[in-house]
């Protein structure tokens, strides 16, 4: 019974830490105003996250979550592609691209 502990113990703190690791992103983040505009929602493209999931994207030292409801960018080396309203809200707009940190 202690070995079970023990074992389950183990497997749940290896899984959050790999949760933890592999949730962190760094790159380039731009933003659209094409398409799906919403209805000033923050949200953004992503390539692999599903979509709906809320993404924590950092500027400086500002912060927002985004919902993720499309993919994208397809181009090396940028991570997201955020709406007007989310580009607006990180204080973005003027740069147009910018070195983000994603959550």
């Amino acid at each position: 019974m202690r070995a079970q502990t023990t074992l389950f113990s183990c497997l749940a703190t290896f899984s959050l830490s790999a949760v933890s690791f592999a949730q962190a992103e760094s790159g380039l983040a731009t933003y659209y105003g094409y398409g799906k505009a919403g209805k000033g929602e923050l949200t953004c493209a992503h390539r692999t996250r599903p979509f709906g999931s809320v993404l924590r994207v950092s500027y400086g030292s500002r912060s927002i979550q985004c919902r993720v409801n499309d993919r994208g960018p397809f181009i090396r080396g940028r991570i997201v592609d955020l709406s007007v309203p989310a580009a607006k809200a990180l204080g973005m707009m003027s740069a147009g691209v910018v070195r983000v940190s994603v959550e």
